[in-house]
């Protein structure tokens, strides 16, 4: 396969599934400013999301001061921001294009249908009421891409490059939410086991659709921050923790190791951080800093990206 198509098909997932990312970091900021009693009222919540999506200086260059309005327009509809959703979907609607006769026609006819969407919609009428719904409408239509590209696509090599980078932008985002929610949002020691601190996990546990699913693999209703970091990192059950992440992205290396006949470097750093999760004990993750475990995560997921970029020779 051309590197050109390759890098189409890797960046055509991974920013559809930012697109979906941003969606549930903004949902998270929303749930968060809405609480009473929140840190110097709002501000702290939407820098966190900010900080999160990795938007924080591009933003601040652009508005300085922090503001609920221009934050959610800017992470929705503003399109000199990269990373906003509408820039997200019309950049793997790009990338589709490139490659549409790689695509089968339920993958294209996805991306396709949402940015027509997407381009009727007004961001004026996104009022503060409407939010969640569009937020809703955000992640259907990216689980709908993903479901057409599970259940259409031939498990070749336009597949697997598909899935890397769905699950390598996944992976990013995972992390983050962690660290931003465990280094930013409670600055101060005596807010740690706080009604404010358990409602936060809270929402960093619906943020990731895992809410239910976190009080019912636990049997327990309560929000621990090393059950909720655990089942978010170490839980190959949970679709969204680190461990699932890498658990596919090997399994798709593996198909084009397969594929090729040939493994390379890219190899070993997907296994070396699986094993690594694989292994993971908690109670150390946390001895050694929570901060430290996430940050060094998203360098070698980083490292990850760049490695495939160069082995398959994207452009």
């Amino acid at each position: 396969m051309l590197g050109r198509t390759a890098a189409s098909l890797y960046w055509m997932s991974r920013y559809v599934e930012r697109a979906e990312n941003m969606a549930r970091l903004l949902e998270v900021g929303y749930r968060i400013s809405l609480m009473p009693g929140a840190i110097e009222g709002h501000r702290d919540e939407w820098r966190s999301t900010l900080t999160s999506a990795a938007c924080e200086h591009s933003y601040t260059e652009k508005h300085g001061e922090i503001d609920g309005a221009k934050v959610i327009h800017f992470l929705l509809f503003d399109e000199s921001n990269s990373s906003s959703v509408k820039a997200c979907l019309r950049t793997a609607r790009n990338n589709g294009r490139g490659v549409r006769t790689a695509l089968t026609r339920d993958v294209w006819e996805s991306l396709n249908s949402t940015w027509n969407e997407l381009a009727h919609i007004q961001p004026e009428n996104i009022t503060s009421d409407r939010l969640p719904e569009f937020l809703e409408w955000i992640k259907q239509h990216a689980m709908g891409f993903r479901g057409a590209l599970l259940g259409t696509m031939l498990r070749t090599d336009n597949y697997y490059f598909s899935q890397l980078g769905n699950f390598i932008e996944r992976a990013d985002n995972t992390a983050r939410i962690l660290d931003v929610k465990y280094f930013i949002l409670l600055p101060r020691a005596s807010d740690v086991g706080s009604d404010l601190d358990m409602q936060q996990w809270a929402q960093i546990l619906r943020s990731v659709s895992a809410h239910r699913a976190y009080r019912w693999f636990y049997k327990d209703s309560r929000y621990k921050p090393w059950l909720v970091s655990e089942f978010l990192i170490l839980k190959e059950q949970m679709p969204r923790s680190l461990l699932f992440t890498y658990n596919w992205i090997n399994l798709a290396l593996d198909g084009l190791g397969e594929l090729y006949g040939s493994r390379y470097a890219c190899h070993d750093i997907a296994k070396e951080t699986h094993d690594r999760l694989k292994n993971g004990n908690m109670e150390q993750i946390f001895q050694n800093g929570l901060h430290e475990f996430l940050q060094e995560f998203m360098a070698a997921n980083n490292n990850l990206s760049q490695s495939i970029a160069t082995t398959y020779n994207f452009p």
